[in-house]
């Protein structure tokens, strides 16, 4: 008779490209997003939690061909009906579909904001995953420059709410009309035949997005004939001549003191391009409603070298940069760098409605806005865990889940040990691997006293590193008090230390 083969255990991993997240970090980031729905809920924005699957249909921009249309993003196909449905790729397609479909009930303008995960069948790399969370703000059905200036003014307020401090970040401001005129006005653009020089374009486009890396020399030089690099490897450039690269240069160089300064440089720069004025037009309004609501160059700006997503918006786009420095994995200071962005796309709901819908809003990176907040130290690395309370005795478990619920009743933070009683000294180890502030004991001769031993966990921690004998006898890191005076002893003592989080 044949032997059964085994089945083999599943590995116990993570699917590459995907991260588990524990206590402390679902914490931090369900407290940042709270803060951040309280700015925008400010600004009259609605929440709005959409399905996290999607017809591949409704997310169409990413489908790149007929016989694969999973490419970038997790889909399937259904059964009985064939349709392919996917894991949505962020949160503004979903919104376009919603919108087409429900706008017969929605206002218009309609403001909405939302936050959750997103998935991208990528590859993944350091720091880069197929599953990350994702903060949008949208407000749809309106061509005003008013609602792009309101979403810049909230990002900076959000920034600020959420603990980045002003002198920390710059909001930045560009419009894809503005580089589409320049782009006219160089010869690389003619809107007879949109397709031509589209390979010479999007050159240009990368070539611009790399100015902080390369400086002014490497992004010319892109411009041009080429580039080579430290280790010989040259990247083919756009091809255009000297006066071609010239006026791109100069857009990229446009950048003022002043916002109005700014608009009229890149007013000369646009010449005669009519799509370059409507551009620069639109800059300057949003600049004005900017300056008139108190929003002035400290928070945000006009800047031409924002070129992300150029290819994806209509017109404004902006980026949130933070711009104080870290050290890399070498030891090297750089910026941090963005943690958002956005812009105008008036063409998305057009796909599901066939009439152009104006739109504009911007979506926060929330794990690189949790690192940064890390990297402030605005966020406890350690989170402080529940107050323990021991088991001196198991036939007195009812005594204990007393104590813990009145603990909880006062907003105290508690949990009964619930593994083997025996051993007291696991029960403290446990309480430290929980990162407990405290630790409540009372055992029989406490309860015939009508007495409990509260142990402060934080000071025996800091007694056990760095305190000499007469600081030992001058703090006590363990207490006795009444029982009735449980937790108002406790509450004491926690309130001592700060940062701890009921």
């Amino acid at each position: 008779m044949a032997k059964i083969k085994k089945q083999p255990r599943p590995k116990a991993e993570t699917p590459k490209g995907f991260r588990d997240y524990f206590g402390g970090e679902v914490t931090q980031r369900a407290d940042m997003l709270r803060a951040i729905a309280e700015v925008y809920h400010r600004y009259g924005f609605d929440a709005l939690e959409s399905s996290a699957v999607e017809t591949v249909e409704a997310l169409g921009k990413f489908l790149p061909d007929v016989d694969r249309p999973n490419v970038g993003v997790f889909a399937w196909q259904e059964e009985d009906e064939g349709d392919w449905l996917a894991l949505r790729y962020d949160l503004t397609a979903p919104l376009a579909r919603v919108y087409a479909q429900h706008r017969n009930d929605l206002p218009t303008p309609y403001r909405r904001y939302a936050m959750g995960p997103v998935w991208r069948n990528e590859k993944p790399g350091p720091g880069r995953y197929r599953q990350f969370y994702q903060c949008d703000a949208d407000t749809v059905g309106t061509a005003s420059m008013a609602a792009d200036a309101e979403i810049c003014a909230m990002l900076a307020d959000t920034l600020e709410a959420v603990g980045i401090a002003r002198g920390d970040y710059i909001v930045r401001i560009n419009n894809r009309k503005v580089l589409n005129g320049v782009m006219e006005v160089a010869g690389v653009l003619d809107h007879s035949h949109p397709g031509k020089f589209e390979a010479e374009r999007g050159i240009v486009l990368r070539a611009i997005d790399k100015l902080d890396r390369l400086g002014p020399d490497g992004v010319a030089a892109l411009l041009g004939e080429g580039r080579k690099d430290e280790s010989g490897d040259f990247t083919k450039g756009a091809g255009l001549s000297a006066a071609q690269a010239g006026v791109v240069m100069g857009f990229i160089e446009a950048r003022r003191e002043t916002g109005a300064a700014t608009v009229a440089r890149l007013r000369d720069l646009v010449q005669n391009s009519e799509i370059g004025r409507q551009g620069v037009d639109e800059l300057e309004e949003i600049a004005a409603l900017l300056a008139a609501a108190g929003y002035g160059p400290d928070r945000i700006v006009i800047d031409p070298s924002v070129v992300r997503g150029l290819g994806y918006y209509t017109g404004p786009v902006y980026e949130a940069e933070l711009t104080f420095e870290i050290f890399d994995e070498k030891g090297r200071k750089r910026r941090f760098g963005s943690v958002a962005g956005g812009g105008r796309y008036d063409d998305l709901v057009k796909r599901f409605t066939g009439q152009e819908v104006p739109a504009t809003g911007i979506s926060i990176g929330v794990d690189r806005l949790l690192a940064a907040l890390r990297e402030k130290g605005r966020i406890a690395t350690q989170e402080r865990g529940p107050v323990v309370v021991t088991v001196m005795d198991r036939d007195r478990m009812a005594d204990y889940q007393a104590m813990v619920a009145e603990l909880r009743n006062a907003g105290i933070r508690s949990e009964v040990y619930l593994g083997n009683p025996r051993n007291f000294g696991n029960q403290l180890k446990y309480a430290d691997r929980r990162a407990s502030p405290a630790a409540v004991i009372e055992g029989g001769e406490e309860k015939a006293r009508g007495v409990v031993q509260i142990k402060d966990l934080i000071l025996g921690a800091q007694i056990a590193e760095s305190a000499t004998l007469e600081e030992w006898k001058e703090r006590p890191s363990q207490i006795e008090v009444p029982r009735d005076q449980l937790v108002a002893s406790l509450r004491e003592m926690l309130d001592r230390h700060d940062g701890y989080r009921d």
